[in-house]
């Protein structure tokens, strides 16, 4: 049974930071490209960072490059998002997600976690 499940987040003040996790079970981690997207309330769904399984080349969106880290553990089967200099802008649930490569459009993603709220806030 394939199950992402993220945890990490909370309530921050603008300039904080936050480490989301998102542990993964049911497939081997390594053979997949993992991604973290966001939804704020009125939004669409947008992609923040992905991490390709082959050579761990990452990518992330103009909005949180030079902020924003992704990384992962295969050996732990899990990926972190590490999140710096937070905005009230990234304020939004926070979903990680899996699929073969990686790509900015939530229909290529076959697996999703339950998402984890991000609050930042003053």
């Amino acid at each position: 049974q394939v199950q992402l499940v993220e945890s990490g987040g909370g309530l921050v003040q603008p300039g904080g930071s936050l480490r989301l996790s998102c542990a993964a079970s049911g497939f081997t981690l390594d053979h997949y490209a993992m991604a973290w997207f966001r939804q704020a309330p009125g939004k669409e769904r947008e992609g923040v960072a992905c991490s390709t399984y082959s050579d761990d080349n990452r990518h992330y969106a103009d909005s949180v490059q030079g902020r924003f880290t992704i990384s992962r553990d295969n050996a732990e089967s899990t990926v972190y998002l590490q999140m710096n200099s937070l905005k009230p802008e990234d304020t939004a649930i926070y979903y990680c997600a899996a699929a073969t490569f990686c790509s900015w459009s939530d229909t290529e993603y076959p697996f999703w976690g339950q998402g984890t709220q991000v609050t930042v806030s003053s």
